[in-house]
């Protein structure tokens, strides 16, 4: 009320309270901190994106981006046979990458990649918010700063790292287009056993380039990139699997695949590429020609991309393979079983099967697998039957026919060494026909002591076409196509019988095939060759005689030629005089020579009388397609450069057609049922080596089999019974498609006569006409008893 004085006990409203003022200075004093904390904070990380800036890589290495890739060898129709280098990579450019491929990767990697510019705000907001709801921390990497990790920094988990990861992010983005980061990263990613970017993957796990991709492969491949060691499809399938499922999710969720194409991606099934599986086996080619790049251009080689192209066909190598390995494994199921490779111990019958598994699989784990000859360890083993485990867990029962070879190491009995009982680590082959049901049916078998090569050449341009230098590379390097020298045996005949054409001997001409006693060279009898079927037929034609294969008449002609006339011939093939010996045996192909040698004297007859050089390398090109090497293309065969005249090369090929319809080699013309077949086996004192050296106009090729430490491949064995199914085998696949070529025109200088060809000087009749009829001792030309075969 007016007038009124105030109560000293109330307080006035426009008095201050009790620690008003304190208050305020304090919540001025805590902003002002704040701010200033966060001007200090801003400041550092300016100075700290400032210093880090300076830091950072130029972008060069980006922009001109030079991926490390292996050296590929590679056979004439583009299929790869083998990489050398730290990393297996083919390099694609982003426009030669499928769009599916691409669009997979981005569904379940980065599906924001196009509009983002280089850090993707949208999902580092969305894992901060799942993990603050009490989800786990996830990771929200765009594609860039996976390309920033993988060029620039290191895995540890850093503040530095991330903001490092952020602004090479950013400066990525600036500097190059969404395109080329894409293709940096698809090309550049590892992806798992040892595959560098997606090409090399899908050749890695499927076997078939990017585009051959389905959509449920290109879905496993596009979750390869979270963990390819965790959860590739070779290591671990399941785990693969999970994952490729989430990215058919995702590619439905964004819209790159419809419901009905998921739905059919998600039942596909998958055939895994076996890490065993290789496109072409050529091992001894890609050693060759390994090593002749690095001699070139040395061991840069290794990162530069360089691919090199053989002039092998892939079909015709993996052919030729295959069959030499069928003949050395038939020939070594003639000889005893010699055992179990090793013997590993498991646990106790009784002990859960799991365990029993994963102690099999890791006894199995230092034991080299072969795709043909696969490993395996006996479970349990009766005469009756065996249960083993293969290296891939896969478990087998084997009965019957593939025990039978076997069933010494089954008795109960069998000595130490011998034994198959459990935990013994033995081969399994395959075999063709399945089980009754159509189950795979597998038989015991080992690896054989035999050895063998084949090689093939056009021989119009020497381009070789099929080159195998042995059972087993990784078992033994050795390269026999080319390395070992070896006693041809018959295999050599005829071209001592091309010699006695020019000399008066035609192919009627009449040779008698009785017993020779032949002196040494002190004059006592010393040698008295046979025929290898044991028999001496009496007078036969020239042409019936090399179709039988009989030595004593090849030792006749040798004596009617002269050894020095002999000699001279044979080096018009290639031959070298000094690896070939100065006496009779000669005329029994006692000398030595290679596969690959005897191959190039075969293709003079071949081709009608030129000597050709083996080509192999065709051609080396960079990284950018450049090239760096090309052979030479064939020469013209020129007149003035035959070996041998054309009428000789033409009744010579005919004799070794006889010997292909109805000689030693008749199965050659009777399996492959065409008439266009030419050839002659060999087979060396004691069968210790074994050859069938033939022809089709278009393709020569030539099969070796015996032993590197020489000794008998058998009693009753021959080039007939062991090389000459291997070259058959070989040329059905070669031949297929390839029309019968028509009976050769007589090249002039050449007609009938008497029923056979004869040279147009002796259509009278004047040629020799008989040889060795009257006197079965020859004359004093001194002939040792053959060598041993010579060693390699």
């Amino acid at each position: 009320m007016p007038g009124m004085r105030p109560d000293p006990q109330r307080p006035s409203s426009a008095a201050p309270r009790a620690g008003a003022w304190p208050s305020r200075r304090w919540r001025r004093f805590a902003l002002g901190l704040l701010l200033g904390l966060g001007l200090g904070a801003i400041g550092a990380l300016v100075v700290a994106v400032l210093q880090v800036r300076s830091e950072l890589p130029p972008m060069d290495s980006l922009v001109d981006y030079q991926p490390r890739q292996p050296l590929a060898i590679l056979t004439s129709d583009g299929v790869e046979i083998a990489q050398f280098g730290a990393e297996r990579r083919h390099y694609l450019p982003i426009a030669e990458i499928p769009k599916l491929m691409q669009d997979a990767l981005l569904a379940v990697e980065d599906s924001r990649f196009r509009e983002h510019t280089g850090i993707d705000w949208i999902g580092v907001a969305r894992a901060v918010a799942k993990f603050a709801t009490g989800g786990r921390l996830e990771g929200a990497s765009t594609i860039t700063q996976q390309v920033a990790r993988n060029f620039f920094l290191s895995a540890r988990r850093t503040p530095e790292r991330k903001l490092k990861e952020a602004m090479l992010a950013w400066e990525i983005e600036r500097n190059l287009s969404k395109d080329q980061i894409l293709g940096l990263y698809m090309n550049q990613i590892y992806l798992g056993q040892r595959a560098y970017g997606f090409a090399a993957a899908a050749q890695t796990y499927f076997g078939k380039p990017l585009a051959a991709l389905s959509i449920a492969e290109s879905a496993m491949l596009a979750g390869l990139p979270q963990n390819p060691a965790y959860a590739n499809p070779i290591t671990n399938f399941d785990r693969a699997r999970a994952r490729q499922l989430i990215v058919l999710m995702r590619m439905r969720d964004t819209g790159v695949i419809t419901e009905a194409q998921w739905a059919q991606a998600r039942a596909e099934p998958l055939k895994i590429r076996s890490p065993l599986a290789t496109g072409v086996h050529a091992e001894h080619v890609a050693e060759l020609a390994r090593r002749w790049v690095v001699e070139r251009y040395g061991t840069e080689v290794y990162a530069q991309g360089l691919q090199v192209t053989t002039s092998l066909r892939a079909a015709d190598q993996n052919s030729a393979w295959l069959q030499l390995r069928r003949g050395l494994l038939e020939h070594d199921r003639k000889q005893p079983y010699r055992g179990p490779e090793d013997q590993e111990d498991l646990p106790p019958p009784g002990t859960p099967e799991a365990d029993v598994e994963r102690a099999a699989a890791l006894a199995l784990k230092d034991h080299r697998d072969d795709e043909m000859l696969r490993v395996a360890i006996v479970l349990a083993a009766t005469p009756r039957e065996l249960l083993a485990q293969l290296a891939t867990g896969e478990q087998l029962r084997i009965s019957g026919d593939g025990l039978r070879w076997v069933q010494p190491a089954l008795a109960p009995k069998a000595r130490q060494g011998l034994a198959i009982q459990r935990g013994a680590v033995i081969r399994v082959l395959r075999q063709d026909k399945p089980g009754p049901k159509g189950e795979a049916q597998w038989a015991v078998t080992q690896w054989p002591e035999a050895q063998g090569a084949l090689v093939s050449l056009d021989p119009a341009t020497g381009r070789v076409r099929a080159w195998v230098g042995g059972f087993d590379f990784a078992e033994q390097n050795f390269d026999h196509v080319w390395k070992a020298w070896r006693q041809p045996g018959s295999s050599f005949k005829p071209f001592l019988y091309s010699a006695a054409l020019e000399h008066g001997v035609m192919p009627d001409t009449v040779i008698n095939d009785a017993e020779l006693a032949l002196p040494g060279a002190d004059g006592p009898t010393s040698w008295q060759p046979k025929n290898y079927d044991g028999q001496f037929d009496g007078p036969l034609s020239l042409r019936e005689a090399l179709a039988r294969s009989k030595n004593s008449v090849s030792i006749r002609l040798l004596q009617q030629l002269g050894l020095p006339v002999a000699h001279d011939w044979i080096e018009r093939f290639g031959f070298e005089s000094e690896r070939q010996p100065d006496n009779l045996t000669l005329a029994l192909g006692a000398g030595s020579t290679t596969p690959l040698q005897l191959a190039q004297a075969y293709a003079v007859f071949a081709n009608g009388g030129w000597r050709v050089d083996p080509v192999l390398i065709e051609r080396i090109t960079d990284a950018h397609g450049q090239v760096l090497y090309e052979a030479p293309p064939p020469a013209p065969l020129d007149e003035a450069d035959r070996a041998i005249p054309a009428r000789n090369a033409f009744i010579t090929s005919s004799l070794l057609n006889e010997v292909a319809r109805s000689g030693t080699a008749a199965k050659a013309q009777a399996q492959l049922g065409r008439a266009d077949i030419y050839g002659k086996t060999g087979t060396t004192n004691d069968a210790v080596d074994a050859w069938f050296a033939g022809f089709q106009p278009s393709l020569v090729a030539v099969v070796w089999i015996g032993y590197d430490d020489p000794h008998s491949l058998g009693d009753r064995e021959s080039g007939g019974g062991l090389a000459l199914p291997v070259w058959i085998g070989y040329m059905k696949q070669a031949l297929a498609g390839v029309p019968v070529a028509r009976p050769p025109v007589p090249p002039d200088g050449v007609q009938r006569a008497g029923g056979d060809w004869v040279y147009d000087e002796w259509a009278d009749g004047s040629y020799v006409r008989q040889i060795g009829m009257h006197d079965s001792v020859g004359p004093a030309a001194s002939a040792p008893a053959p060598a041993e075969p010579p060693r390699q």
